[in-house]
């Protein structure tokens, strides 16, 4: 009698949370990746697109996320011409990113702990070329658009070109093992 009361309590809080939880679609055209990948010689920037996201909110507070991102977009935006295109290629290429096989990366909230209403650490794990990590980033919410800034370990995917930590003797052709990604989020 005691499990089967203990059932109908989480079936019970499972309902009011399905009925009180509020997904919020993102608007893929209004919301925006930046990168910055950095090197012993400078840094280079650009943006990728989402192909789709969702955030899940129960009664005002971020509870669950879910986000696709379009992995052929990704763009130079530091660069024109020849070395831009040269690069945007380097980086679709199996070298880094292989896109033509990897279209798309996933992140998906697995843990997230409330600092404060609008305030989060989440933990997620984020798929690139088929290889799922968990990563740590702190998320603001403020009205209809969220924020985070990320720091990806690349070599953890199997991008390790150019990595100092895999290959000796590069000298200024290092290029440093984690990027940022500067998300803002609009729905």
């Amino acid at each position: 009698m005691r499990n089967l009361k203990s059932i109908a309590l989480a079936l019970v809080a499972l309902a009011t949370f399905t009925v009180s939880a509020q997904t919020k679609k993102i608007n893929v055209s209004k919301s925006t990746i930046n990168w910055v990948g950095k090197k012993v010689t400078g840094e280079h920037s650009g943006t990728i697109n989402f192909k789709e996201g969702n955030l899940v909110f129960n009664k005002g507070l971020v509870k669950a996320g879910t986000f696709t991102v379009d992995m052929t977009s990704i763009n130079t935006t530091d660069l024109k011409g020849e070395w831009k295109d040269k690069l945007d290629g380097h980086l679709k290429a199996d070298d880094f990113f292989g896109v033509e096989k990897f279209k798309t990366a996933t992140l998906v909230f697995k843990n997230i702990s409330t600092k404060n209403k609008n305030n989060y650490t989440v933990t997620a794990d984020l798929t690139i070329k088929g290889i799922t990590k968990p990563v740590t980033f702190d998320l603001v919410v403020n009205g209809n658009t969220a924020s985070a800034n990320v720091k990806i370990d690349r070599t953890k995917y199997d991008i390790k070109y150019g990595s100092g930590s895999f290959f000796s003797d590069l000298g200024d052709k290092t290029i440093n093992d984690e990027f940022e990604l500067k998300v803002n989020l609009a729905w």
